[in-house]
């Protein structure tokens, strides 16, 4: 928010051409005083994680290579049959 008026103060001043940079150490030392007084954290309303009576969220496992399946040792086909299941039907109209 202070960045956002200090922007727009900046594009005012230019416009008009007028440069304060002392108004510009204020707006700093205010910001860095303000700064003190923001929590660092936030409380947030959870369980005692030493309540052994606390409700959490269940535990799911689920695997990475579940679908996998393995295709080795596979036997080799016939490469004739596999050949004429692939080749497009001849054609007899030449």
């Amino acid at each position: 928010m202070l960045t956002l008026s200090g922007a727009k103060f900046a594009a005012a001043s230019a416009v008009r051409g007028r440069h304060c940079p002392f108004y510009w150490s204020l707006l700093g030392a205010l910001a860095l005083a303000l700064s003190g007084c923001v929590p660092a954290t936030t409380q947030v309303a959870a369980a005692d994680p030493a309540d052994p009576s606390a409700k959490v969220a269940p535990v799911g496992y689920r695997s990475t290579i579940a679908p996998y399946t393995s295709l080795r040792p596979a036997t080799p086909a016939p490469w004739r049959g596999r050949n004429d299941a692939v080749t497009p039907p001849s054609k007899q109209d030449r």
